[in-house]
């Protein structure tokens, strides 16, 4: 018996180093994408989506003021990060139970190949572009609203558009366009093709001020990155969320450095006395805070660490 076994053992060996030798192997191609970029939680009784637009390279030494760059490759290093670092860009989608509201809608086609997958995550999310309600703009820059319209004709057609009236005022009045630098239109003449389609359907409602637009979500002005840059508040069974847009941008630097500002702020000591207030105020108070160029998914607690501040991302969790 032992004869008649040890053949088949060698010869089953044998074929297996031909194949080895020969390159022969069974492994599958590598994929290279990541899975559908949506996040879900609850806070109380709402449910909050964050919807991933994309990611984009960007040169923090081109738009960050006040760092030199032995500094900022010190500040990104701590961070296992170089130049250029990819930068997150987040919407919020949120489930009140009687009005599903977006915050932001990403780049749309404004900003390139990398991004504008805001519309393909949401329908990934479960939810769909007709089922919008209300949409709220933190500002009126590219990667915030350029997913608004896509070919002339609103991508959201139920939802009323609201932001602030500075805002308006500012990005949509064609005189200001003609008295911008050149290079300086393109973003005029974006946020007028985003939102006309809406303003032409009575559909865009600005508005002024600290103001409640739905029960459980507040609008606060946080002016400086831009004259109407908003500050969007979720709150809900004693427990609040707060919205951030472009409150701030390149988290490896300014967390830990708030005063350091963005070269194109409208007016950036104004940025950086809002940011230095806003961050104080989540460390004190733990609350939820939530970033438009937060790494995906944007979303976790502040705090207090030296004369800075620690970022601590949301726990992942697959409970409801």
């Amino acid at each position: 018996m032992t004869l008649n076994v040890r053949p088949y053992g060698i010869l089953t060996a044998l074929a297996a180093s031909l194949l080895f030798i020969g390159g022969v192997h069974a492994g599958a191609p590598q994929v290279k994408t990541q899975a559908p970029g949506y996040y879900r939680m609850m806070l109380g009784d709402v449910e909050v989506t964050v919807i991933s637009d994309g990611t984009f390279p960007m040169d923090a030494g081109k738009i960050l003021a006040d760092i030199t760059p032995k500094q900022l490759d010190a500040e990104l290093g701590r961070s296992f990060l170089k130049e250029p670092i990819e930068m997150s860009v987040n919407a919020f989608l949120i489930n009140t139970g009687s009005k599903l509201v977006l915050i932001d809608t990403g780049c749309g086609s404004l900003m390139g190949p990398s991004v504008g997958k805001l519309l393909s995550n949401l329908k990934a999310s479960g939810y769909r572009p007709e089922q919008i309600d209300e949409i709220y703009i933190t500002h009126m820059h590219g990667d915030h609203l350029g997913g608004l319209s896509a070919d002339g004709k609103p991508v959201f057609p139920n939802a009323v558009v609201r932001a602030a009236q500075q805002e308006a005022d500012f990005w949509l009045s064609k005189a200001h366009m003609d008295a911008a630098p050149k290079d300086a239109k393109d973003s005029y003449q974006s946020a007028m093709n985003m939102l006309n389609p809406y303003v032409s359907a009575g559909k865009f409602k600005p508005f002024n001020g600290e103001i409640e637009l739905v029960p459980g979500i507040r609008a606060v002005p946080s002016p400086g990155h831009t004259a109407g840059h908003t500050l969007y508040i979720v709150e809900s069974k004693g427990q609040k969320l707060v919205l951030w847009g472009d409150l701030m941008h390149v988290a490896a630097v300014q967390f830990a450095d708030p005063s350091v500002a963005i070269h194109f702020d409208t007016d950036s000591a104004m940025a950086v006395m809002q940011r230095k207030k806003v961050f104080a105020d989540a460390a004190e108070h733990g609350n939820w805070v939530g970033g438009a160029h937060l790494s995906f998914p944007g979303i976790g607690h502040l705090r207090a660490s030296g004369t800075g501040y620690s970022y601590t991302p949301a726990n992942y969790s697959a409970l409801q």
